[in-house]
Order: structure tokens, then sequence, then C-alpha cells
């Protein structure tokens, strides 16, 4: 990566507000410099002609000096698309990666989508980036076939120049001020390179942000500051809707540094602004001291009373019972349990609640300014959100402003996993901006950031299976209770049809309860398939036990032929996909092979995310039940490979992150009151328990996929059924510390 002017000016922004228009002024873009942007009709006075698209969210800036600049629309939060969609752009142009550089654009519809979730980045972006790259490449091309009057056929790009058959040559920064006035290409006209012929996509590639991220320089959104600033904490009832009937405010307003405390009667909504105790104060450790010293009396009549022991005893009573909702009924699934000559292998699992506990606890910067003369009011933001587009409509709507007035600015986010959907945390800084008349920057403690969260659901599922005398599959019922709120399935908590194995099956039953609780839940890595892999991949290893057959031959006989489930679908089972990566995995995993007592081979497979991805995990576990998990392969099929390196590092973390809430991780909550705090009371793995993670690519010619999620799933069952192959023990119930186990 060049660095150069550039950077100088990307600290620049980081440091201070500054609008896309002042820095292209700032880079000397007029002078001769080539834009591809998506539309823009209020440059084209100062930029000349702007090609592109409305559905482009990305353009690229060619300077005379050769470097590249390609603007990423989408937040980062760890997943690498600031890297890997950048990587298409400058792969279609036929760029030299050393010459681009790569800036967080602003925050506007022309972009089009830039929430990142549901590993849905690269799979919704790919085209359009490609069309950005191959559009720029074609202006390229056009310029160097003006200048020498030959034919643009006789043209290629490649390493940042343009290159004729006879072997001349221009770079691109010799061409910028030309290409800018070529015609825009017909998007029909447009071809895109072959994959064996690429030279950056599928190479692995450092992330664009790795220099200023490990020498401490990088801006994520707790780090923000602007002029004038203040520090604000806020604090909200313990047990979820409840309100303040009185604080010892006096008192907290008497505490060194503290500018400032009150009341704030909210909406009422857990996604906007609840009742709580505003603090402002000149630092943040200022006001963290002030919210530990508050005394509040509330009104919990409203709050909830969820409790996790009366849910865990309301499924128990329900296991052994048909659910209230059909999902799925075919075929003859009673007449097959009760036939004499088949066995029949019953199962109740049970997973926990869990937080997102992203390294960096929410936040934002918000400056709120009263409009003078007539002037409406104005609000400015910077905060590290998974999506952007709705923090100013949630804002406007709350505060009774246009859009146009809201200026979101998004920085880097530390984690997200699903948790920075939402917008509460601005809501509040916004609040307590406007009630102080200066910018805030909003903290929450670690202590705020578990027991506030939008958890991952907890549930229940109780599976029957029946093998004939054969030892094949010939029946499956599955009652899966779940969570409602407000009388709808929260996210993570639905059951479909077409969940495996149901639609790979003759006789198969599936049936759902759902039970009401007030905690809110929201998207967690890997929505439902979290969960739904641990139990049906599990089960499915219960009943290749049961059949006396080898774990890996039932479970590709469960799959069956190859098929999609949705035929042409991208996002829908490939029963071909998925038996080619646990082929794969078990293959490379040594599958069979001799292992000594107390030591253990786990296999898994589990399609979510238009990913299909396979994991055998070798454990080992001593007399204490101290478990060591020593390695994990992983074969994975997402179509092309955008940049290796990312890829490894998300399948890594998913291996890493998947292990660690299996382990120690849950939430309970009692009245209405999570009981876990921090650290101590909800523990994350140590680097010492980290395992081997062996991974292989199938990179099939099916278009790319995202894999910040998918690689989570498998790894839950595959230790599971590892464990047992061990031990003999069969796992049911995470955490793993709930059966005696440890790290």
């Amino acid at each position: 990566m060049k660095t150069n002017l550039f950077d100088e000016v990307k600290l620049g922004l980081q440091q201070q507000s500054i609008s896309r228009r002042g820095f292209l002024k700032l880079s000397g873009i007029t002078g001769g410099g080539f834009v591809l942007a998506a539309t823009l009709p209020s440059f084209a006075d100062e930029l000349g002609t702007l090609v592109g698209s409305a559905e482009l969210n990305t353009f690229v800036q060619l300077s005379s000096d050769g470097t590249i600049t390609i603007y990423s629309a989408r937040p980062d939060m760890g997943q690498g698309v600031k890297t890997s969609l950048p990587m298409i752009v400058a792969e279609e142009m036929g760029a030299k990666w050393d010459d681009v550089f790569v800036l967080q654009s602003e925050v506007g519809e022309e972009y089009g989508g830039q929430w990142v979730g549901g590993s849905n980045s690269i799979a919704a972006s790919f085209n359009m980036m490609r069309q950005m790259g191959a559009s720029a490449r074609e202006m390229l091309i056009g310029a160097a076939a003006e200048t020498l009057e030959l034919p643009r056929e006789e043209f290629s790009t490649n390493n940042s120049e343009v290159i004729h058959e006879s072997g001349r040559r221009f770079t691109f920064g010799q061409l910028a001020s030309l290409a800018i006035k070529q015609p825009l290409p017909d998007e029909d006209s447009l071809t895109f390179k072959d994959a064996e012929d690429y030279t950056i996509i599928g190479t692995s590639v450092s992330g664009v942000d790795n220099l200023v991220i490990t020498t401490g320089l990088a801006m994520f959104g707790i780090d923000t500051e602007v002029p004038d600033m203040l520090y604000g904490a806020y604090h909200k009832c313990p047990a979820i809707g409840g309100s303040v009937v009185s604080a010892n405010l006096a008192e907290i307003k008497a505490l060194p540094g503290v500018k400032d405390a009150f009341v704030i009667e909210g909406n009422g909504r857990v996604d906007q602004l609840m009742p709580g105790i505003g603090i402002i104060g000149d630092s943040t450790w200022a006001v963290f001291n002030a919210k530990q010293k508050l005394k509040v009396n509330w009104d919990e009549s409203n709050a909830s009373k969820d409790s996790w022991r009366d849910l865990v005893k309301t499924a128990s009573g329900l296991k052994d019972k048909r659910g209230r909702n059909m999902v799925v009924n075919k075929g003859s699934v009673d007449a097959q349990f009760d036939k004499k000559s088949n066995k029949v292998v019953e199962g109740f699992y049970t997973y926990p609640f869990v937080a997102h506990f992203c390294m960096e606890p929410m936040n934002c910067t918000a400056s709120y300014v009263a409009g003078k003369a007539g002037e409406k009011d104005s609000i400015e933001i910077w905060v590290p959100t998974q999506n952007p587009a709705s923090v100013g409509p949630t804002v406007a709507g709350l505060y009774g402003l246009e859009n146009d007035r809201i200026e979101v600015h998004v920085t880097r986010l530390g984690g997200g996993f699903g948790r920075r959907f939402s917008n509460e945390f601005v809501c509040e800084s916004v609040e307590l901006s406007k009630r102080v008349k200066r910018p805030v920057k909003l903290t929450w403690t670690r202590e705020d950031d578990i027991r506030h969260d939008y958890y991952r659901v907890g549930g229940f599922q109780a599976l029957k299976g029946a093998i004939n005398k054969k030892g094949k599959l010939v029946a499956w019922d599955q009652h899966f209770i779940g969570m409602r709120k407000d009388g709808r399935a929260v996210s993570g908590s639905r059951f479909s049809r077409n969940e495996f194995p149901l639609p790979n099956l003759i006789n198969a039953r599936g049936t759902s309860t759902m039970l009401d609780i007030a905690t809110p839940c929201g998207p967690w890595r890997a929505p439902g398939a979290n969960t739904h892999a641990f139990v049906v991949q599990s089960f499915i290893h219960e009943l290749a036990h049961l059949a006396g057959r080898d774990h890996l031959e039932f479970l590709l006989e469960v799959m069956g032929k190859r098929q999609w489930l949705n035929p042409g679908n991208i996002r829908s089972l490939n029963t071909g996909r998925a038996i080619d990566v646990t082929t794969l995995a078990a293959k490379q995993a040594g599958w069979g092979k001799k292992l000594p007592a107390g030591r253990g081979l786990g296999l898994a497979f589990h399609f979510s995310h238009a990913a299909h991805i396979a994991e055998v995990a070798e454990v080992s576990v001593d007399k204490n039940k101290k478990l060591t998990v020593h390695r994990v392969t992983v074969a994975v099929d997402v179509g092309p490979i955008i940049n290796r390196s990312g890829a490894l590092s998300q399948v890594k973390g998913s291996i890493i992150d998947g292990l660690s809430t299996m382990v120690g991780q849950e939430i309970t909550m009692e009245a209405g009151r999570i009981e876990q705090s921090n650290l101590h009371d909800y523990p994350v793995l140590r680097i010492p328990a980290a395992p081997e993670v062996d991974v292989h690519f199938i990179e099939s010619d099916n278009p790319p996929t995202g894999l910040g999620e998918p690689g989570l799933p498998p790894l839950a069952p595959a230790v599971g059924n590892a464990i047992f192959a061990a031990t003999g023990h069969r796992v049911r119930t995470m955490p793993l510390s709930k059966e005696g186990y440890s790290v």
C-alpha cells in the first residue's frame, strides 16, 4: 500500500470533521484526477464526467501521480470488507495493489446499501464492484486508444498500466486527465476477467488498516474527540422497562469532574431511549465513578419479570409433548416409532442466552446544535454502527428533524456480530448533548454492555429418531421450544420446514412452541444457525451411534443425492456441495485414524448464510473433565475466495468464538435482571486453550458469498461429538461448564 499525501489526509479526516467534497478539493482531484463514482449529480459541475450507476456504492479516484484511491462504503468490524471490496474493483481495473489507497466513504444514499451483517457484503457487492472496476478500465483504455489513434481492442490493462499489443504502455497516472473525458461505458458492454486471470482476487492481502490498528492509531468510535466535548454515562433500570422514581442527584452533581446529572423519561422504546439517569462530566472516568455511586429508586411495575430458571422448568415440562404449531409433517412418523423392529432414541437439548461481548463497548459521540434565528436544529454523530443508514431516520423521528439536518460519520467498529444494528446508544448520546448544549461522547461500561445487550436467544429442542434393522434413519420428530416477544418470534428463534435435515427425509415431523419473554434479543453471529447446528448435528451423531454405523457414512447418507434444495437459489442448501466439504474435512482430519484412550474425533456440517462448511474437532478429556481441543479441521465452500488472508482470519475467528461461547458463557436472568456483569462471571477463552485450526477451501464456480458467520455453527456439535468419541458422554447442554467440563 502506498504511503503518501493520502495518509496525512486520512489522519486529518480521523481527527476532524471534513466533508467528502472538502476532501476531494484537498486531494487535488480537480487538477487532473479521474473519479469513478456512484451517481453524484451535485458534483458534476466540479468534477466533470462522473460515471457509474445508481446501484454502485463506491467510487475510484485516480491521481496523476498514479495513486488509486478506492472508497469502501460498508463499515468494517473486523470482517475485512474495507480490504476485500476494493480488491474486486482493483482486480477489474488491472491495478497494482501497491498503488491502491482505501478510504471509508461518508454516509449517503448514493452509495446504496451500506449496512453489514448476515455475511452478505461480498454477495451483495461483488457484481457492483466488478462493474466499477471494469468501467474504470474501459475509460483508461479509451484514453490510451485515443492518444495513439489505435483500436481500443488492441489494448489491455495490467499492473496499473494500459498496454498496447505492440508493447507501448502508459501508466494510469499518465492517462488520468484524458480518462475523465471518456464517455461512460454502457453497462451491458462491460466484460469481466476470467478467474484464472486474477492477480489480486484470491491472494492474501494484509488488511488496509492493519498498520494503524497494531500501532494504536486506528480511530474506533471510542477514540472520537471533537472540540468542546464533554463525556457522558447513562444508567438504566437493571430490569428492562423500569422507570426512575428518585435518585441521589445532588450527591452525584457534587462529585469531582461531574458537570450535571438528570433524570431522562425517554420514550419507553428499548431500541431508542429508555428511562434513566444521564451523567455529564469532564472525563470518562469521572462519569463512570459517579455512575457507581448512584442510588436509584426504580418503579418496576412494568418491567421484565423474566426468569431463566422458570423458562427451563416450563420447557422441561414440554419435552415429552408435541409442539403447538405444526411446521412440517410428512410420511408416517408415528408408524415408524411404533414398529418393534426399529430402534428409537430421544434427546433433549438446551442452549442459553449469550451476550455479544464486543471488545469495544457501545459508544457514540453526538453534537446537537439548536438552530438560531429561524434555522432548524442539526445533529452531527460519530458512531461505530453496522447500519449507518438507520441512524439518521431513527434520530430524526425521535427529535422531529429532517434527515438532511443529521450528519453521520461511521468509525471503525471494535466488534459487532449483529449487536451494532440497534441505535439506543446513539439516541442516548444525542439526548445528553441536547441537554447540555455541547458535544457529548457517551461510553457504556462493560457492565452496561452485558446487562443491556440484545442477546442471542436461548432455547430448547426435544428430538426423537428411529433407525431400522438396516441402520437407516426412518423417522425424525423435532419439537422446537423457542422464544417470542410481543407475539413475534425473536431473532434467532425461528424454526423452518427447510432446516436440515427435514427436507431430506421421507418421514419427518417438526413442531414448535413459543415461550413469552421481555428480554431484548437480537442477531448474534450466525443467528439461529449457531444453536440449530448444535442440536441437529449432535442428534445425527446419536442416531449414527444407535445404528452402529460410522458417523461420516451415516451423515452423507442423510444428505442424500446431489441436488439444490431450491434450484438456482444460491442461499439454499446444495447437498452436492455439502457432501464435498464434509468428505474433505474428514479426509484432511484423518477420519478413522486410531487415537489413544480419552481422545476422539467429532464431525459436523452446517449450511448457513449461503456457505457450506464442515468441521472435525480432535479433543481429549482427562479424568477431571478438563477438555483440550487440539485441532479443528475445516472445509469451506463459499465460491471464489476474495482475500485468502481475510478468509482464513474469519474462519479461525469463528472457531475461537464458537469454542469460547460453548465452554463457559451463558446469560441468565431472574426477576428481569441479568445476573452476569463482567469477565469474572462471563469468561472468554484464553490463548493457551485455543486450538490449531486447519482450513481448506473448495473454490467452486458458484457466486462468492460471505464468511463472517457460517464458520461458527459446526464447531459446537463437532466438539460435542468428539467428547462422546473420547468419553462416551453425550453433551446435550451448553455451556459445557454445566456438564462439568473446563478448559
